[in-house]
């Protein structure tokens, strides 16, 4: 009895990071490469599987999808879910400790209960007391509001069943344990099968949950990777805690667009959101200076307009740094070699740190001509004209190639007061309409140099 008992609980050994399973101990994960990221589980595979077989229907007759969505009242979180909360849907909120992940969630669950709407907040890290200090700090108290502070999933459940609110919001998913899996919470598969009960109690019972993710050091949502997966929607806040600004941005959305992002700025009262970041980021930029320049990125479908810093200086060590914060450091290198190769100037005895002001990180190619004309800025001790803003993705060969979304880069510089935009030659020769703004197109670095700084 004791040897079956044994054969049937055998212990695994699981990647904390994508959920690979191993029979022994692995220094290093062989499916994500990850280093010291395999525990041990015990997992039972004689589970019975419970309810009924599920029948297959033609498509047409399947229930329809165009349930009205439930808006937040926080325009900055509707823009990133699409238009508002979809019924039935599992959204998942990553992003470090203290970035405002609770605060967010407390005035989240506040609007919604302004229309009258029952929520419920499930908490496993903090107690009722905690909770409501920090509800009470931030004005976000209201009677349609319920806590509960759970960890036991199974509870979870009965409990939303039981009361059915609007809304169900679980702080965190690294909290909760199920009853039928004996590892610790937080390990893997607890994180997996909590998370996997709540996504078939939200499809069934068709009441959204919004979960609360930690994220680990390398800034993944702790737990396997399948997580993302299961859920509808992932939502990263990100942002630096020693700066006041925090950047709510979509990676999935089953019933969005991706890559939009929400702007949020820390106060005293709590998130306040911001309406108009590119006045903003840019209402501390000095005029005149050499290594400033500003460039109109576009996350989404909203327009930002953001200052690119630079600083060139001579290197007093044998090998030259090359630093970048808000963009890639593989790109600056790869553009500093373009710009010396190319554009003639002497990039390779020098210290190079280039900055993007306000906390943001910028991914897209159009950032690249705003680095080249910071880097050649703060080179040659030229300023920009401030009210020149400058896109466009810079190729090997020191070509200026075509990048997406013009006409709203160029309407959002025109409403700011800029007056002139140097952009991509292709862009320039598609546009037939007036935009208000001097549109100078350049095909290479040489005439961009003409244009920027002659």
């Amino acid at each position: 009895m004791n040897v079956l008992s044994k054969k049937q609980n055998r212990p695994v050994f699981v990647c904390r990071q994508c959920g690979y399973k191993s029979g022994k101990w692995l220094g290093r994960c062989p499916e994500c490469g990850e280093w010291e990221s395999l525990v041990e589980e015990i997992i039972n595979p004689h589970i019975s599987v419970k309810g009924s077989l599920a029948q297959p229907l033609p498509l047409y007759l399947a229930p329809d999808g165009d349930e009205e969505r439930i808006s937040t009242h926080i325009d900055e979180l509707d823009r990133v879910l699409g238009g508002g909360i979809v019924p039935g849907s599992v959204v998942l909120i990553g992003g470090e400790p203290g970035i405002g992940k609770s605060t967010l969630l407390l005035h989240l669950l506040a609007a919604i209960a302004q229309d009258g709407k029952k929520v419920l907040y499930v908490s496993g890290e903090e107690s009722a007391r905690q909770i409501k200090m920090r509800a009470r700090r931030l004005g976000a108290i209201h009677p349609e509001q319920f806590l509960a502070t759970e960890n036991v999933v199974e509870h979870i459940i009965a409990m939303t069943c039981a009361m059915r609110p609007s809304l169900l919001a679980v702080d965190s998913i690294q909290t909760l344990t199920c009853a039928e899996i004996s590892s610790s919470p937080g390990s893997v598969t607890q994180v997996r099968e909590s998370a996997y009960k709540l996504l078939g109690m939200a499809k069934k019972e068709n009441i959204p949950v919004v979960l609360v993710g930690h994220v680990t050091k390398d800034g993944a949502i702790a737990g396997p990777k399948v997580l993302e997966h299961m859920v509808d929607t992932v939502l990263y806040f990100e942002g630096d805690r020693s700066h006041a600004f925090r950047i709510l941005r979509t990676v999935k959305n089953r019933f969005g667009s991706t890559n939009e992002i929400g702007v949020f700025e820390m106060k005293e009262e709590g998130l306040v959101q911001v309406s108009n970041p590119s006045e903003i980021f840019l209402a501390e930029r000095p005029l005149n200076e050499p290594g400033s320049v500003v460039l109109p990125s576009v996350e989404g479908t909203r327009p930002i307009l953001v200052e690119v810093q630079a600083l060139v200086s001579p290197t007093n060590l044998g090998t030259a740094r090359r630093t970048a914060i808000g963009a890639d450091q593989q790109r600056l290198s790869l553009l500093c070699a373009v710009l010396e190769k190319k554009g003639g100037l002497d990039m390779y005895g020098n210290d190079i740190f280039l900055n993007i002001a306000g906390g943001m990180r910028i991914d897209e190619p159009a950032l690249d001509l705003g680095v080249i004309c910071a880097l050649a800025s703060s080179l040659l001790e030229k300023p920009i004209s401030s009210t020149t803003v400058v896109c466009g993705e810079v190729g090997l060969a020191g070509e200026v190639r075509a990048i997406g979304h013009v006409d709203v880069r160029i309407r959002e510089a025109h409403r700011l007061g800029f007056s002139r935009f140097v952009l991509p030659r292709s862009n320039k020769e598609r546009i037939t309409w007036q935009p208000g703004i001097e549109l100078i197109g350049v095909a290479n670095l040489p005439e961009l140099m003409d244009v920027v700084f002659g």
